[in-house]
């Protein structure tokens, strides 16, 4: 029987994130990945104006997995500007989702998980803030989700939590558990984290505020549920509130794995009980691959180098690529190298069951993005939240200010859904030409990426960097003014987030153009598994007789492993005689 944790589900339930701290980065910034995986989700930036409300507003609140009504909530007076999982603070807040104990899901609660990502950034300013806000919230409206890890980062610390809910004991129609039990640990400047779909938090530091917090039951609740016996220092979150098994390992714990082992080159450094330890990241293949579920991963690991935004976002393509777990060398991977599994993920043969690998990169992603806070710039300007559509792999990044105040129309919601197809969407673009590359995917992608590259490196090294010091300058001769002016209603800083939101807005769309044209390339050049030649300038190479029919067009055909295989089972028949 598979475990709960490789079965598919309909929300964002399968997702990765990767956390890198200021100290950790290239840039002095805290950066936040994230891919919402989901074979119901569409691919499109939520989008809010900061407003004011009257006393006694209420807000309506929908589950994001189901768009089911939950109730509503008590408005409060002002709510910051969000686009995305970012406010104009600087916050980011992304989750994967685990489960956990089905017992504690609670059936009454108003708040479900993505309504508290949404909510909570229109109303903190910073991480720590946030953890209060979303405390706040459960406690009074109660959680209605299942388990789940949260990344929450601002412009100077980023935190990782685990949280689940307390169930149902009803008492004249109220729910005494109404709340949840958490731990929040801050990530140490310098290190990385990483969750994808597993409680990650075990131990914690029970007397330290400044790096660690968590909810004055979340033990003594573990005691009277009969999930915990033991002293408090040695009570381990996870083991208690989120039990791993083979499935919840090897699909979701093996993802963060695969982060560590390739932002730390192959070698895990952190530190245990005030000493630092060195390890080999293939030490922890037993873990991984079921075998030693006890040879639990640290929380926190130093990058071998400081990562950069491009850094992180490849990480959000990978595919266990060059590990024993690598998607592209198996059988399963046709005769084109092919890193995808479709699902269902696990399936049963001669009386076994295996599963397919879940790989950081998937085919089901809604959107996905890279975050940044930028420590070293104002607010206005410092927010980006570098933005995409479906399969990271093969998908592009395009950079949005969280100061903007409009959204590109290719990202519009409503500008199409999963059942409505849109020309002019971003994520059915995305997926056009990644279905494309799912035909012959080594022989295709290449030329996905090396467009990605392009595009997502100009933007990072040039293009970019001349928009920030643009802005800034900008910011900074209105700065004095502004200042002087404090108790003024007007808008100072306006022209500042025009020219932010025209360059969002302007590049996201030029990008989108230039895929639909990609799109047409992939059709033009790799029709019926032939792959025409180009020169150097792109350009189509054609007969000397006609500049209609090509010339240099070439078949590459299949895999050695593919070949192999097709011989064992069809050789006697296809054998040239």
């Amino acid at each position: 029987m598979l475990s709960a944790s490789l079965m598919p589900g309909n929300g964002a339930k399968a997702c990765t994130n990767i956390i890198v701290t200021r100290g950790a980065s290239k840039d002095n910034s805290c950066i936040v990945s994230y891919a919402a995986d989901s074979h119901v989700l569409y691919g499109e930036l939520y989008y809010h104006p900061a407003a004011d409300w009257k006393p006694g507003a209420l807000l309506n609140i929908t589950e994001w997995d189901t768009a089911r009504p939950m109730g509503s909530i008590a408005q409060v007076p002002h709510t910051y500007k969000t686009v995305g999982n970012m406010n104009e603070h600087q916050l980011i807040i992304a989750e994967t989702t685990w489960g956990g104990r089905e017992e504690l899901l609670d059936t009454t609660a108003v708040m479900d998980y993505g309504s508290l990502i949404y909510v909570t950034l229109q109303r903190a300013r910073t991480a720590r803030e946030a953890i209060k806000v979303i405390v706040d919230l459960v406690n009074e409206y109660g959680y209605a989700s299942e388990g789940e890890s949260f990344s929450i980062a601002d412009r100077d610390e980023a935190w990782v939590m685990d949280l689940i809910g307390k169930g149902v004991d009803l008492r004249d129609g109220k729910n005494l558990r109404k709340g949840m039990v958490w731990v929040a640990r801050r990530v140490p400047d310098g290190y990385i984290c990483s969750h994808a779909n597993q409680a990650r938090i075990t131990t914690f530091p029970l007397d330290d505020p400044e790096n660690c917090l968590y909810a004055p039951d979340v033990i003594s609740f573990a005691r009277e549920m009969g999930f915990y016996e033991g002293a408090d220092e040695d009570f381990d979150f996870s083991a208690a509130y989120c039990p791993y098994d083979f499935g919840t390992v090897r699909a979701c714990d093996a993802r963060t794995w695969s982060a560590f082992n390739t932002l730390c080159d192959g070698v895990f450094t952190y530190e245990k009980d005030g000493v630092t330890v060195t390890e080999k990241a293939s030490d922890y293949y037993d873990y991984i691959t079921g075998e030693n579920l006890a040879h639990r991963m640290p929380l926190f690991v130093r990058p071998a180098r400081k990562l950069g935004v491009k850094d992180v976002a490849d990480m959000m393509r990978d595919h266990f690529e060059g590990t024993p777990l690598d998607m592209t060398t198996d059988i399963g991977a046709g005769g084109n190298a092919l890193p995808y599994r479709w699902r269902p993920m696990g399936f049963s043969y001669n009386g076994w069951n295996y599963i397919n690998e879940r790989a950081i990169a998937t085919q089901q992603t809604g959107f996905w993005f890279v975050a940044q806070a930028r420590h070293d710039l104002p607010d206005m300007i410092g927010g980006l939240l570098w933005f995409g559509t479906d399969d990271a792999a093969t998908s592009y990044l395009t950079p949005i200010y969280s100061n903007t105040d409009a959204v590109p129309e290719c990202f519009r919601e409503g500008n199409g859904s999963m059942l409505e197809y849109s020309s002019t969407a971003s994520f059915w673009i995305n997926n056009r030409v990644t279905n494309h590359c799912y035909k012959a995917y080594n022989i295709m992608a290449p030329t996905v990426r090396e467009a990605i590259d392009k595009f997502e490196n100009s933007q990072i090294d040039e293009k970019v960097k001349a928009m920030d010091a643009a802005a800034l300058e900008a910011y900074n001769r209105i700065l004095p003014k502004a200042e002087k002016k404090a108790s003024s209603s007007k808008d100072f800083f306006a022209p500042v987030r025009k020219m932010l939101t025209d360059y969002s807005v302007s590049t996201a769309q030029n990008q989108f153009d230039a895929w639909v044209a990609l799109e047409q390339l992939l059709v033009v050049k790799f029709i019926d598994g032939n792959v025409k030649a180009q020169d150097a300038d792109g350009n189509f190479i054609h007969s000397k007789y006609s500049e209609r029919m090509p010339a240099g067009l070439v078949q590459p055909g299949y895999t050695d492993k593919w070949k192999e295989a097709v011989v064992r089972d069809h050789g006697d028949v296809i054998r040239e005689r």
